[in-house]
């Protein structure tokens, strides 16, 4: 019996890590005023978000004081690696219409004003 609770236990843990949204992890932003970050996506109840983790300029780490904060808000899984949500830009401070299409080791995030007709992109890669 305690091996068949053990065997059912490492079946949910496996199933749970495949199932794990494959948005996940650390992902490099493009250059924005000067510097880029290195964004932490994970798990906001049954959304995701991104915090910043890491920020660098030309001369290598910083520390900015945007590390901690949340850069991709309440993106909702909307199927085939499409995420919708919100997304802050810290060089203005500004909130916007944030949109996700992942396609591999690379995430194109669109962040979008007007209802989404105005739109500024940028293509992060996966660093883990």
């Amino acid at each position: 019996m305690k091996r068949m609770a053990m065997a059912a236990m490492a079946l949910v843990a496996s199933a749970g890590m495949a199932m794990a949204d494959p948005v996940l992890g650390t992902w490099k932003t493009e250059v924005d005023d000067g510097s880029y970050a290195h964004v932490e996506m994970q798990k906001c109840g049954a959304n995701i978000c991104g915090t910043i983790a890491r920020t660098f300029k030309d001369g290598g780490e910083y520390k900015s004081p945007n590390i901690g904060k949340m850069l991709v808000r309440n993106m909702a899984p909307q199927g085939d690696g499409q995420y919708e949500g919100k997304v802050w830009r810290p060089s203005n401070d500004k909130i916007y219409i944030g949109k996700i299409d992942l396609q591999g080791n690379s995430l194109k995030l669109r962040g979008c004003v007007a209802g989404g007709l105005i739109c500024a992109k940028q293509t992060w890669t996966r660093v883990q």
